[in-house]
Order: C-alpha cells, then structure tokens, then sequence
C-alpha cells in the first residue's frame, strides 16, 4: 500500500498504460491524503480532491476510485466540469471511460435557464432528472419555475418531461402533463398581464397565456373582467413547424363578449350589439425555395371591438384585411395566387375569389428590346353596406409591352414604351352580357444623371468628402380613350383616395375598372447628397426629391398641373433623422399637406420624436414621444398629442417600464384623453409580459 498523491499518480498513469485499450487516457489526481491498493486496483483520495481525466475535470471531498472500472464515487461537493458545461451535486458517481454519472441534488445550467433535481443519471449528452425544477434566470419570487417528476434534458437540444406544473417561484398552478420543447424554444411562448382602468372599460384584469401542447404548437387564450362592461375570453394561440424542410408559423387570438355596457354606435351609425366578439389568424409558409404561403383573417363583429378593448392594436390596424396568398417564383416570372375575402359588415371589400396572376419581369427580346407581359384572370364581388346592389364580375385582364433603352450619352438614358391591355368582363352590366376592351400607351422614359464630388471634411457630422447625385427624370404616357365602355362594366377596381402621385404607366394601374384616358408628362428631379460611411460604401445624408404632373389633356375634375410634391430626409448623423413630404398647390402655391418628423436619439439613453400631420380642412396634429433609460431596469416615457384645429390636448400619457429580474417587462401608464367619443378621458394601466421562458 502506497500514500502519497505523487506516488497515486505514478500508480495510476501505470494501470492506465496497462489498461490502455479500455481507458487510453490516464487520469490525474491531486489531494491532501492519497491511498491505492495495487492488489485490488481501488484507491481513495480525499481533502480539495480533484481528477483530471481528458477534458473532464471533477472536483470533491472525497473520492473512491475503482481502476478496474473506472468508476469514480464521489461525496461532498461534487462537481463536474467538462468545457463550459458544469454539473454540481451532493454526491454521486462518474465512469471516466463511459462518461456515465449518477448524481445526487443536482445543480446545473444553460444560459438563461437554472436546473435543480433530487437525482439525475445519465451523460453530458442526454441526462435524466427525478423531481426536477426548471427556472428562468435565477431563482426568485416573480422567477417563472416548471416542476416535473421527470425531465429528460439534452444540453443545448431539448428538454423533455411529464407531470409538470408551471408557476413562478414556490407557487406553481399550471399542470402539463407532457411536454417537448427545444431548448432554444420558450416553455411558455405568451405569458401578459394587464390591470387598470379606463374611464370607458371601468377597472380591468387581462390575463393571457399561451403553453406548449405538442411541439411547435402552443395553445391558450385571454381572459379579461372589465367592470363596466363584462367578461371577455377566447381561445388564442401560436405554431411553428418545420415539416421536410418547410417554416410553417402563425398566430391567432380571440375575444368575446357580452357587453353589458355603453356599447354607442359602430363606424356607419348603427346600434353596437350586446353579443360582440373578434377572432384574428396569421400564417407564413415557405415550401421549398420558391413557394410561399401568406395568410391572415380577420373577422370583427363590429367596428369598435379592438378600439374599445385592444386600443393599441387598433391604432395600427383600423381596417382588417382578410386574405390567402400563394407566390411561386420563378427564374424570371412569378405566379400569384390571391384571395381576398369580406368576413366583416362594416366595410366595402373588393373580394377576390380568387384571382391568378401570371407576371414576367422585363426580358431581352434581342436588339436591345425589353418585353413585359402579366396575365390574369379575377373571380371579383363587391357587397354594398346599406341598399345597394352587390356587384359581381369575372374579368380576364393581359398586358403587354415592349420598351428600348436607348444610352446616347453615359449620363443619358432615354426608353421609348409602347404597350396594349386587352381586358374581357364575363359579366357586364347595363345592356351587355360580356364586354372586350382594348387599350393602347405609347410614352417614354427618360433619366439624366449627373454627379460632382467635393473634398469636404467635418469631425463632428462624420463627413469624409462629399458627392452630389442628380437625377432630373421625365414620364410621358399617352393612353386614349380608356373610360371607353364604363356602362358596360361592374366598377369593383375602381380610385381610391390617395394623396400621393399615382401610377401613369397602363400595366401598373389598379383601378382596371375606373380608368380615365390619360395624357400626361410626370416631371421629377432626384436629389441625393452623400459621404464616405465608416465601414464601408457611402452614407446618404440628404434625399431630396420633387415631382409634379402637367396634364396634357384634363379629365372633369382634373386640373392641368398636378399638385407639387417634396418630399426630404436629412441624416446628417446616426442620432439625427428629419422628415418633410409637403403637396402644394400648383397654381396657388397654398399648403395641401404637410407631414414632418424630427427624430434626436442617444442610442444608449434616449430618444426623442416630434412629429405633425397635416391635411387641408380635415387634419391638423402635432405628436411628442420621448423615452428615457434611467438605470438597466427602469426606463420613462411620454406621448403627447395635440389637435391643432380643435386647439385641445387630445392625449397626455406618461409611464415607466420596468426590467424585472431580466424576466419580465413591466409598463406602468397614467393617460388623459380628450376629443374621444370612445376611449374615455382618463386611464391607468399596469401592464406585464413575460420576456422568454
């Protein structure tokens, strides 16, 4: 019998040599008393006790190895490090040629996630827990925890269970009776709380939840209890899936309720119904790497659902959409399948039902000619809101056309265009069954570009040389006679209101069934001034563009210049941004819109945004945003928003956002409103989401 950790590791690197083709590697061993038996090949260590055997490094009080096996029988403070992996534990055992352990009170980590168990057996690849913990972070009273009888967890792949309970801290409510999660996957994909009140809704709680039931799928919903109005609950939930190499995500949420409130008008002045409700659903697929799945749904019972119960949804979203699109792209063309759908009785919808479109970019035909074709053919309907009737229409809609660039010069580029649209409507109206409609354009395009470059230099905007980009460009299309069988045909795709210039090529016009012969010159110039960027390429730090129409020959209505649109962007820095799109009056010069933001951001601290929007006689407003980080768990803000025709405060809303043990977002908001025939005057939120578990 030998003493000594000298003498311990001569021995071992001995048997290890003699054994080499069970255990290649000798381990090495230190502590403070060392004792090997050569006749049995067992041996011990003990005090500040550690072996080195690869890359696995185990530390303990006391060790008792069995040479012969390789197994390591470890008591006190166990721990096992191999990498950045650790394992800590009471006791326990570990083969050195197997990797195999069996631990007691086991401790463990994978960022942002914290791992307690009674037992745990297995390897560094795949190891199973007995009444395990799981917590998000560090340990705590808010710390979102899932208990399980038993986890199988696989570093870095998945965690796996049964019998789990989730809750946050001691207290766990939820049951999962399995789950199968990977680990770069939320346990909990949606966990939001929100209580307040509202002067329209009374004092509130709003609960949501979504948790996994298959993997990939998480299900749940939204309960909430408004004092003033009721209860409001549905099913909602998410997906992602990966089926042979596709992405398959998407969302839905729900919410229904009976109002016992002051429920008013919806958006045309009826009655709002006591029963309401809302139900919303998103989907994004890819198949391969050129079909692609697009789809939402959106069906409101009434107008003011989401703006009486959801009102930050609803400010970005005040008219839903519902449709399914399907885009194959090919080499140079692409294939659209498209419909849209009218699930709601509250605004005209031109439904497609559905609608093919066959697209081919601008191909050489040889000689320098381009052509452009795009094909399709449209089942349409359009329901009307009160009395009138509903329209129908099966149209067959192809165009055509070919262009030549012609470069005299390298600064030059002039294309004449000539094209023709053929559309045929299966069902006409007014005294026709069907009707055939040719249309022809003849036009060109024309683009001058000029450059200059200045040797200047300024430390403090980051301006390294300066070079000018102008680009005067010129449109002219002539289209004759296309309002040419307007009785015959159901006008479904007809003009919208839009304040911006719209389209004059003849292929790219949406309103098919509403269009007006056009004769038209589009005059534009391209501003851009630029600088050297830090990294690399250059730095745009002002676009600057003008544009106006000079209408050839006038349509009722129509003058014959256009309004005069500017539009600007100045970023001289990376914390300063400034807006302005401003329309005028061609021929009086007076202000038709104005919209404009100014934009000072401290990317560490704060950011602050004014903006205005302006539209002759109907809008006049003005918005402040600020926000502040005060420390790396609280952070301030405030919006303001002034109606300058009513001259009034429309809304004052300050709050604070707290980061909660890096687990939960907390928002703190205090709100007045004025000028809402809806949202009431007043209004105090609590709201919490869970960042990730």
């Amino acid at each position: 019998m030998l003493r000594g950790s000298s003498a311990f590791l001569l021995l071992l690197l001995v048997a290890g040599r003699a054994t080499a083709q069970v255990a290649p590697l000798a381990p090495v061993v230190h502590a403070d008393y060392t004792n090997f038996d050569l006749s049995t090949g067992l041996g011990e260590a003990r005090g500040h006790a550690q072996i080195q055997y690869g890359s696995a490094l185990l530390l303990a009080d006391e060790f008792h190895v069995d040479q012969n096996t390789g197994l390591v029988t470890a008591a006190g403070h166990f721990t096992i490090t191999s990498g950045t992996d650790r394992l800590l534990a009471e006791r326990g055992s570990y083969n050195l040629t197997t990797g195999v352990f069996s631990l007691s009170n086991l401790r463990a980590g994978e960022p942002p996630f914290y791992v307690t168990a009674a037992a745990a057996a297995g390897t560094r690849a795949k190891m199973t827990l007995t009444d395990a913990i799981v917590t998000y972070s560090e340990p705590g009273t808010f710390a979102p925890t899932l208990k399980a009888d038993r986890l199988v967890y696989e570093p870095g792949k998945r965690i796996t269970g049964e019998n789990g309970r989730l809750g946050l801290g001691d207290f766990r409510l939820l049951k999962l009776p399995k789950f199968d999660r990977p680990v770069a996957e939320p346990i909990i994909s949606l966990l939001t709380a929100r209580v307040g009140y509202r002067h329209n809704l009374g004092a509130y709680v709003d609960l949501g939840l979504h948790v996994p039931v298959w993997p990939g799928i998480n299900l749940g919903g939204d309960v909430a209890e408004y004092t003033a109005r009721g209860l409001m609950a549905g099913p909602g939930g998410t997906y992602r899936l990966t089926p042979d190499g596709e992405d398959v995500t998407g969302s839905f949420r729900s919410g229904f309720i009976e109002d016992h409130g002051d429920r008013g008008v919806d958006l045309l002045g009826r009655p709002v119904p006591q029963a309401r409700g809302f139900f919303e659903w998103s989907h994004q697929q890819t198949i391969g790497d050129r079909l692609t799945i697009t789809g939402e749904y959106n069906w409101w019972k009434d107008s003011e659902i989401l703006r009486d119960f959801h009102p930050n949804e609803f400010r970005a979203v005040q008219q839903p959409d519902s449709f399914v699109e399907s885009v194959y792209a090919g080499d140079n063309y692409y294939v659209d399948l498209f419909t849209r759908l009218a699930p709601n009785n509250f605004e005209e919808v031109q439904e497609r039902l559905p609608e093919l479109r066959f697209d081919l970019l601008p191909t050489p035909i040889g000689a320098g000619f381009y052509e452009r074709f795009n094909s399709s053919f449209s089942a349409l309907q359009e329901d009307s809101l009160f009395s009138g009737p509903t329209l129908r229409s099966d149209r067959f809609d192809t165009f055509y056309s070919v262009e030549r660039p012609i470069k005299p010069a390298d600064w030059l580029t002039i294309t004449p265009v000539a094209g023709g649209r053929l559309t045929y409507y299966a069902k006409a109206v007014g005294d026709r069954s069907n009707y055939t409609r040719w249309l022809g354009e003849v036009g060109v395009d024309a683009a001058l570009r000029a450059s200059g470059v200045f040797d200047y230099h300024s430390q403090l905007w980051g301006i390294d040389g300066l070079r000018h980009l102008l680009t005067p460009r010129l449109s002219y299309r002539y289209i004759p006679e296309a309002e040419r069988g307007q009785a015959y045909i159901p006008p479904i795709d007809r003009q919208v209101f839009s304040t911006y210039l719209q389209p004059i090529e003849l292929g790219n016009m949406r309103n098919i069934d509403s269009l007006h012969g056009t004769h038209v010159l589009r005059l534009s110039l391209d501003n851009v001034l630029q600088t050297r960027a830090t990294d690399y390429g250059s730095r745009d730090l002002i676009n600057f563009n003008l544009a106006s129409d000079l209408n050839i020959s006038t349509s009722p209505g129509q003058r014959r210049w256009s309004d005069f649109y500017t539009e600007l962007t100045v970023t001289p820095a990376t914390w300063l941004r400034l807006e302005l799109f401003q329309r005028l009056s061609s021929r009086t010069f007076n202000l038709h819109e104005l919209n404009t933001g100014l934009e000072l951001v401290d990317h560490e601290w704060w950011t602050l945004r004014f903006s205005s929007t302006y539209l002759q006689q109907q809008i006049e407003q003005y918005f402040l945003e600020f926000d502040r980080r005060l420390n790396e768990v609280w952070r301030g803000y405030a919006r303001v928003r002034y109606d300058g025709r009513a001259q009034r405060w429309d809304e004052l809303s300050f709050g604070l956002r707290q980061n909660l043990q890096n687990t939960w977002n907390v928002r703190y908001e205090v709100s007045w409103y004025h000028g809402q025939q809806r949202e009431g005057s007043f209004g105090l939120n609590l709201m919490v989401d869970l960042i990730r578990f």
